[in-house]
């Protein structure tokens, strides 16, 4: 599951980059994905897209993060902008800094599981 949230966690901190760095092109509509979704999803195995396969060339329809184009979400403005654009800089940079946050926490937790698990085999 760690590993899992840190590839959602690394997916959601390229969004809100995206998102901050378009801050100012107008009609760009701010994109987030709603992480406990996708996760709780991924840990049940299930697939928010099934495209069908008929040939062993056909690409499958999932991304390798597990992050599907259905679970982008369009940010709603508290205000909106006179050139469409609705990246609030603020809220942006809030989202970016908890989400680093977190993302150093699973990275944490799970160099805690590997260093528990190579003691246990070196017998310590």
């Amino acid at each position: 599951m760690a590993a899992t949230a840190l590839s959602l966690r690394a997916r959601r901190a390229e969004l809100l980059a995206s998102n901050l760095a378009n801050a100012d092109t107008p009609s760009y509509k701010a994109k987030d994905i709603d992480f406990d979704a996708v996760l709780k999803r991924e840990q049940q195995g299930a697939s928010s897209t099934s495209l069908a396969v008929t040939n062993p060339a056909h690409i499958g329809g999932k991304s390798p993060d597990g992050v599907a184009a259905t679970d982008l979400k369009y940010r709603i403005p508290n205000q909106p902008s006179l050139d469409g654009n609705t990246v609030d800089p603020h809220l942006e940079k809030a989202a970016f800094a908890e989400n680093a946050i977190q993302y150093q926490t699973t990275l944490t937790l799970l160099d805690q599981r590997i260093r528990g698990l190579m003691t246990a085999l070196r017998g310590e």
